[in-house]
Formats: structure tokens, sequence, C-alpha cells
């Protein structure tokens, strides 16, 4: 069996006494009092995360930028140092490898950060095609503990702490500067739907820096925060979950990423989604509102009549909106905003609507 790995902060987690889960081999908090309550708390106010199983790799060179370029299908080339962009990393196929954030910190240097579950992969990924360019690969997760502050109150709190003047950080964008007086990158971006910063620091000032955030927090009511708040966050929020939304068989357009998509350079799997977008998509990735109290699971058939018409990716009990809300990709003929479905939740079928996309909007910046 093998043993799972510990981040920077674990210690932390057990001296605030979080349940313990296994997330992608790593031992990771799940919660430390209720997913709930912690959910709540950064829809209010703002929770601390600890986020260090994300892998981060390194690509430096004179072609890091145009390698990456290639590597993924939104624009690396046209961000400017500082900024950052969310994209799909495709196969040949246009089936999505990962999604990743890649922070451009130089013309000749760049930061992708890939999910844990998919740490492996990804660096065998890129290292596998980077034939023709000239850069240097290096996977530096073990380099960094990240943490992420999230909440309508994140701005005001961090400040307190911070000799950098986070108002000035725009959405999808970093700087580097002291937290606290402890070296940082700090960028304006998070996963829940609420705005915030994710905070990479050494692994050795990782503790200093997650108690002294804590710290100013607690008297406004911040907590600490685990992972399932974090997924029913990102949930109402309709962001994608590698594995649930997104797979290596399901393609941007289909999951509502089109605008992800550069098709004006070259990049892994271009040719395939380009046809996809040409003759459209047999399905679509819908949001559902399903009725009384039951709870649609990952895998479930979404059906019109006797007829299956898709299956849900992600369902939960909203803790914003009060009832049970469903992600599921819908064949297109079924897939009108405000049609009527139903869900088969064990032996029964449960009525389901669709709705539009997101099912909550919180804090969060937009660029737009």
């Amino acid at each position: 069996m093998t043993q799972l790995k510990n981040t920077a902060l674990h210690s932390e987690h057990i001296r605030l006494k979080a349940k313990m889960v296994d997330f992608s081999g790593w031992k990771m908090p799940l919660q430390y009092n209720s997913t709930v309550k912690e959910h709540e708390t950064v829809r209010k106010t703002a929770g601390l995360f600890d986020v260090s199983h994300m892998g981060e790799i390194g690509i430096e060179g004179k072609d890091a930028i145009a390698f990456t370029d290639y590597l993924v299908a939104n624009s690396v080339d046209t961000l400017k140092n500082g900024q950052i962009c969310y994209s799909p990393m495709c196969n040949e196929e246009g089936g999505v490898i990962d999604d990743v954030l890649v922070y451009r910190l130089s013309n000749s240097s760049v930061m992708v950060v890939i999910n844990a579950g998919n740490a492996d992969k990804d660096f065998r990924w890129i290292t596998e095609h980077q034939e023709g360019f000239s850069v240097e690969i290096r996977n530096r997760s073990n380099e960094y503990s990240l943490m992420a502050l999230q909440g309508p109150m994140a701005e005001e709190l961090l400040q307190r702490i911070s000799q950098i003047k986070l108002s000035a950080i725009p959405f999808y964008c970093f700087t580097h500067g002291r937290i606290n007086g402890i070296k940082c990158l700090v960028s304006r971006t998070g996963y829940t739907g609420e705005d915030g910063f994710e905070i990479y620091v050494g692994n050795e000032a990782s503790i200093p820096l997650w108690r002294k955030i804590l710290e100013v927090g607690t008297p406004v009511g911040a907590t600490a925060a685990g992972l399932g708040a974090r997924d029913s966050l990102r949930f109402e929020a309709c962001y994608m979950l590698y594995g649930n939304e997104l797979t290596e068989e399901i393609t941007p357009v289909e999951s509502g990423l089109k605008w992800t998509l550069s098709m004006d350079k070259d990049f892994i799997g271009k040719e395939a989604i380009a046809e996809r977008l040409e003759k459209g998509t047999d399905r679509i990735l819908r949001a559902l509102e399903i009725s009384g109290k039951a709870i649609a699971r990952h895998g479930m058939e979404v059906r019109n009549g006797k007829d299956i018409v898709g299956w849900v990716t992600s369902g939960m009990f909203s803790p914003t909106l009060g009832k049970p809300l469903a992600l599921a990709y819908i064949d297109k003929g079924h897939s009108k905003i405000g049609s009527e479905v139903t869900v088969k939740i064990r032996d029964r079928e449960v009525g389901a609507k669709i709705v539009k996309k997101p099912f909550y909007k919180g804090s969060v910046k937009s660029k737009k």
C-alpha cells in the first residue's frame, strides 16, 4: 500500500483536529468543524485552505512561451508578464489531459499549476512533447506550499499583514512580495466563486504564515476550511472538477470552455477541436435544479421519458441556495434551458429542470 503524502501544513491540520482523508495520494483535511459551516464562512467572510497538494511545473528557456503556448489551448503568448490564464491542456483527439493555470513569470519562464491527481501524468505528457523546443522542465511541486484565502473579506484581512498593495492585483494576475515579512508569490485567483488570493510560499515558512492569517481572521469569523467546502463552493460557481466535468474523452467544446480556445494558433488537439466546433457536439454540460430533497450523484442517468439523454457529473445539496443541484452532460436535442428532465436516483425518477449556469456568483472579481 502506497504511503500517503503530507503537506508542510499537516501538523496544523492535526492541531486543529481536522478530519483527514486520502485525496489523490495526499492526506488532506476534509473539514475542521462542519463542511456546511466552512462553506458559509467563505461565502460571508473568508476561509483559509491548504491546497499544497496541487502541482507546479516550471518551464524555462528561450522557447518557454512558445512551448507552453503549444501545450495548452488558451493563449500564453498574448499574456503579459504577471498575468495568468486558465486553460485546458488537450490530447490529439481534443480530450482534456488536465485543466491548468499558466503563470507567465517572464519572457523565458512560466509556471504551470496542475491538479494533484494528474501530477505524474501531466509531467510525463509535458516532457514527452518538448522535442524541438529549447526549454528546461522541472517538477517544482515539492518546493512550495500553497494556501488560498477566499471570501468577500479576503483582501481586507490579508492586507492587514501584507506588504503588497493587494487592491493593485487584478483578477488573474500575480505579483511577488512579502506577507507578514515572508516572501511569497500572490495571485488573485481561486476556486470558490468568491474574491481571494492564492499564496505560494516556501515550505519552511508555511506554518508561521498560516497561523498569522488565521490570527487576523479569527476575530471576524474567518476559519480554516477543508476540501469538502472547497468542492461545494466550486460546484455552486459551476467550476470544473477534473474527473467529473472534464476527462480525456470530453473536449472543451462540450464542457462550455470555448472561451479558453485560441484557434488562431497551433496547439495539441487543435485539429480535432476545430472539427468539433465546425460540426457541433452531441452533448453539452448543463445545470440542473432537482425537485424534492434527493441528491443526484456522479454517473446517475438523466432521462427524457424512457430515453437516456445524459449523465450527472456532480451533484449535491447547495448550502447557499438550500436545494439539491447537479451538473450533467445532456444530449443537444434535450438541453434547452428551461426544459424538464428526470434523474434516476436509486430506483426513482426524480424531476429536474435545466437552468442557466452558474448556480451562484459571489464576490469573485472579473476581467469584464
